[in-house]
């Protein structure tokens, strides 16, 4: 294996250089600043990156389940560059074709009677307008979402999450209550089935709706698919469930598709799947792949109206910028012309599906795996039959010391793997070859050795 030691001059030089200025400079997101060590990335293509040393790494967390058709792709990277050299950039209250272009995609895709896009720069603040279009249309402040979930770091996004990236940011949005969404494996309603556990998270939903009050409440947000939680996928009948409940309730439905929407399931919308159709869709991420920072609304008919003759109170500079909706048009294209839902829906249902299978049985520490597509969780636990996870939730420092030696026996395999509490997630780009999905398994496969070990104590 390559080392530091054994960089050619310019390599280590130029690492050398690069770990300096991120240390000296970079203030980096979610991390106590000096106890990160991030790795000198040199390039990437596909579903590999390396880094200085010519270390290569299969990217099975698609960078932040963003890079949805993988690192330097020709026609996203071709198409920013001929938007660069026509037209950079233009403010959002001017008319632009590749704005509209990707909007009017965008929108065909999207359910009927959908037609507008509201552009942002991201999933946090396509959350954020979202919210505020469906308290100024209803009337009503109050918004539920579920405990387990993550939708961005804008104030009132990230009071929406339900996980502890939260907590230290409270209180912020005092208009905003959580509840418990379905969770099969650990029933918070002791459900002995996927449609018991329908049922009941229904019920305790309808409770929470009535004893806060259905005039109160304008808006459920939901990610369709809860994604760094848990990839926890809704039991049959739950999300047209919720439909129903807004419906009778007065309440908007709010898809947050940030991180599943555009292929990661096998769908335009992961929604899609599910029989179900929201009021206000929030999109980002997978849209160009990140390559440009973009997000957006998708709003139906009936909610772009009420703008009509009343001005939206919300705006940014780079709304629809040129060079995040040229790759977005790239993007469309190359689904078309590669197949890239039905690929997904493949290799998720013939690759994927039995080979987590097949670890559950022969791994003692895998104690559920779920998911759809190229957007699956591995759930190591200490114990099978009690269910007591690998390590605590929250975990950091010692008590995380499993998960943590876990991967860092997939990077040492050459795998970058994404693991959030007691879960490895599988989510790697859309176009990954068929050869590297299996290696990629296979060291995971490997790695979970070392999860079994810790949980024989």
């Amino acid at each position: 294996m390559t080392t530091l030691d054994t960089l050619t001059p310019d390599a280590a030089t130029t690492d050398a250089r690069v770990r300096a200025d991120d240390r000296g400079h970079v203030f980096h997101s979610w991390s106590a600043q000096a106890l990160i060590d991030p790795l000198p990335v040199a390039g990437g293509t596909g579903a590999t990156f390396w880094d200085y040393s010519g270390r290569h790494y299969l990217d099975f967390s698609s960078q932040l389940v963003n890079l949805n058709l993988g690192h330097q792709h020709p026609d996203l990277v071709a198409a920013i560059q001929e938007q660069a050299g026509r037209l950079a950039t233009i403010q959002p209250s001017m008319a632009n074709d590749v704005r509209g272009d990707l909007a009017r995609r965008i929108s065909e895709v999207a359910p009927e009677g959908m037609s507008k896009v509201f552009f942002t720069n991201g999933g946090a603040d396509a959350n954020e307008n979202a919210v505020r279009m469906a308290r100024l249309v209803t009337g009503k402040r109050k918004v539920l979402a579920m405990y387990r979930s993550y939708h961005g770091n804008t104030a009132t996004a990230i009071t929406l999450t339900g996980d502890p990236r939260r907590w230290p940011n409270e209180p912020a949005d005092a208009s905003v209550v959580h509840f418990f969404g379905p969770y099969a494996y650990r029933s918070p309603f002791h459900s002995e089935s996927p449609e018991q556990e329908t049922e009941r998270a229904l019920a305790h939903l309808e409770q929470t709706i009535v004893l806060e009050g259905a005039s109160t409440i304008g808006a459920i947000i939901l990610e369709t698919v809860v994604g760094t939680n848990g990839v926890l996928v809704p039991p049959p009948g739950y999300l047209p469930g919720v439909r129903a409940l807004c419906d009778k309730y007065g309440i908007l439905y709010i898809a947050d598709e940030v991180m599943v929407g555009f292929g990661r399931i096998g769908e335009w919308f992961a929604f899609q799947a599910f029989d179900v159709v929201p009021d206000l869709i929030t999109f980002a991420k997978g849209v160009n792949s990140g390559y440009v920072p973009l997000g957006g609304v998708v709003i139906s008919d009936r909610i772009a109206a009420h703008f009509d003759t009343v001005p939206f109170p919300g705006g940014l500079t780079y709304s629809g910028h040129p060079l995040a909706c040229a790759p977005g048009v790239a993007t469309f294209e190359v689904f078309a012309r590669d197949g890239i839902l039905n690929r997904v829906r493949d290799l998720g249902e013939r690759v994927v599906a039995p080979r987590l299978a097949e670890m559950a049985q022969r791994h003692p520490s895998v104690g559920d795996v779920r998911g759809r597509g190229l957007f699956w969780a591995i759930e190591l636990v200490r114990d099978r039959d009690t269910r007591e996870p690998l390590v605590p939730f929250n975990a950091a420092g010692a008590d995380a010391a499993p998960m943590t030696a876990f991967a860092a026996a997939c990077k040492k395999a050459g795998l970058w793997p994404f693991t959030h509490f007691n879960r490895v997630h599988v989510a790697p780009p859309l176009v990954i070859s068929e050869d590297d999905l299996v290696r990629g398994l296979d060291i995971i496969d490997a790695a979970l050795e070392v999860a079994d070990d810790a949980a024989r104590g």
